[in-house]
């Protein structure tokens, strides 16, 4: 059975504030670059466990989108008993602190 992926509030406006800082409503290019993001975020339904254990805290995951220096970390936590996927937030890469 595959998992369901949720959003935390901040995870929500994370997502919101990248469309509209890339423009993606203006731009081809960056609309296809936005729903590329959207699709990674869809895969971890069926493959959780893609991406890597956080230096941060072990039970959070992150998986990166993009290139360098643009490059951006989507956190997420796994929970096995409901699969579920809980997206904690999504933050440029360069971005140390919460």
């Amino acid at each position: 059975m595959p998992y369901r992926v949720s959003f935390t509030r901040r995870a929500a406006r994370d997502l919101d504030s990248l469309y509209a800082y890339i423009h993606a409503q203006d731009s081809a290019g960056a609309e296809r670059w936005f729903q590329r993001l959207e699709e990674l975020i869809r895969s971890l339904t069926s493959a959780p466990r893609m991406g890597t254990v956080t230096p941060e805290a072990p039970s959070h995951r992150q998986l990166v989108y993009g290139n360098k220096p643009h490059f951006y970390r989507i956190l997420y936590i796994i929970d096995d008993a409901s699969k579920l996927i809980v997206i904690l937030q999504i933050r440029h890469g360069r971005r140390t602190r919460n």
